[in-house]
């Protein structure tokens, strides 16, 4: 049976008295504190006999194993947030990892009314290391799913951001949008701040650090001569295949892909047009244990050519000494433990500073002493550069970034 650390023990009471009281919980814990084990600790001292934990697919072999090392005398169920509707079973508890997934508003995601249905009249224990990553108002939501929301006076988003919100007008695409993400931070906390428990690495005794690395790599001519001419043009043709950049968030895409030495056509075909990025890798990281983020699928086909000894298993690279570790980094962002590697290699990094904080965290773990290394690797002539600059200042690359950026681009 596994030993709970000191804290786990500390906050999973905590959080069973709350459970207990108000019947909601959220336990802010940052990334590697070990949220999972905490929360399934917490309903063993809750003492229900069933439990169903919501979490992302790459997590749930994590979940299960903590389950089966802890040894707790109830059921339990893990499923990820796409198959939810599916579940069909009595629950004493929910469990909601990676909660802040729920937060999209101002209307509520699938997800959120699959979970809302799931959840009626049971407690909710929520888990999240970012719990309102952008803005407050993506509270508003994960709250909603539970019957015994602070907000359960306001039916919906609303009617709470009338109170709640300091709304704004932006221009999107050419047209007028209200903007709700200005939420009122005290007010929400007079609400809410009852029901959190929070936890830092640096609370948990932590003394890895993340040392950060930008790379510029030098790729190849023609690929910088795509790219200008795409940026000019918005459209180029590549092996008699047409690659159209017709309305900024495509060209945005296009740019993107192309900067990384990939894109998909017209006609859906993924084409790939420069190995150089997976070259340096090989050369710079000869002999290291690496883990590799890409974004794009065509990324995906690209690096498994380049290093055939890949995986996805985190499970497996974990205990492996050779194997290279590839993921998409939305689904390898949470929940997922990569603390052997010595080095983390962003092959290419999403517009959103979400991706961006809980990737890197991969690598960070109580058991690791030494530097958690992270690189990211930039082309020499994309906009790889521009987005970095806007999750280092904890924005999304969005496409008013994206035209500031650009803006004095050679032509």
């Amino acid at each position: 049976m596994i030993q709970l650390r000191d804290y786990q023990e500390r906050i999973s009471t905590s959080a069973a008295a709350l459970l207990r009281e108000k019947r909601i919980c959220y336990l802010s814990m940052e990334c590697r504190t070990g949220k999972s084990l905490t929360a399934l600790a917490t309903a063993k001292k809750l003492g229900v006999k069933s439990v169903l934990f919501i979490t992302k697919i790459k997590a749930k072999k994590s979940v299960e194993d903590d389950f089966r090392a802890l040894n707790p005398n109830y059921e339990l169920e893990v499923i990820n947030y796409e198959s939810v509707h599916k579940c069909n079973g009595k629950y004493d508890l929910v469990v909601c990892d990676e909660a802040h997934t729920l937060g999209a508003y101002p209307k509520p995601s699938q997800r959120a009314k699959a979970v809302k249905k799931i959840a009626k009249g049971k407690p909710v224990l929520y888990l999240s290391g970012t719990p309102s990553p952008e803005s407050y108002s993506q509270l508003y939501h994960q709250f909603w799913i539970c019957d015994y929301s602070p907000f359960a006076a306001y039916t919906t988003f609303y009617k709470w951001a009338n109170d709640f919100v300091l709304k704004r007008q932006r221009m999107v695409n050419g047209y007028m949008i209200n903007d709700y993400s200005t939420a009122d931070k005290h007010k929400i906390d007079e609400l809410t701040a009852t029901i959190f428990v929070s936890f830092s690495q640096e609370d948990a005794g932590f003394s890895t650090n993340i040392v950060e690395h930008t790379l510029t790599v030098p790729m190849k001519q023609e690929t910088a001569i795509y790219f200008r001419q795409l940026q000019k043009d918005r459209v180029i043709s590549l092996n008699g295949r047409t690659v159209l950049g017709d309305t900024p968030a495509k060209l945005l895409s296009k740019l993107h892909q192309l900067s990384s030495g990939t894109v998909i056509a017209e006609d859906g075909t993924h084409l790939i047009l420069d190995t150089s990025k997976a070259e340096y890798i090989r050369r710079m990281f000869a002999g290291k244990k690496v883990a590799i983020f890409y974004t794009y699928q065509s990324e995906f086909d690209l690096l498994k050519n380049a290093f055939p000894n890949w995986t996805e298993s985190p499970e497996e690279f974990q205990t492996s000494t050779d194997k290279v570790f590839i993921s998409q980094v939305r689904k390898a962002r949470e929940g997922v433990r990569l603390d052997s590697a010595d080095a983390l290699i962003f092959f290419s990094f999403e517009f959103s500073y979400l991706s961006y904080e809980q990737g890197r965290n991969r690598l960070v773990s109580k058991e690791r002493k030494d530097a958690a290394e992270v690189y990211f690797l930039c082309g020499d002539f994309g906009i790889e550069t521009e987005i970095l600059n806007a999750v280092h200042g904890k924005q999304d690359f969005t496409l008013s970034y994206y035209g500031k950026a650009l803006k004095n681009r050679p032509r």
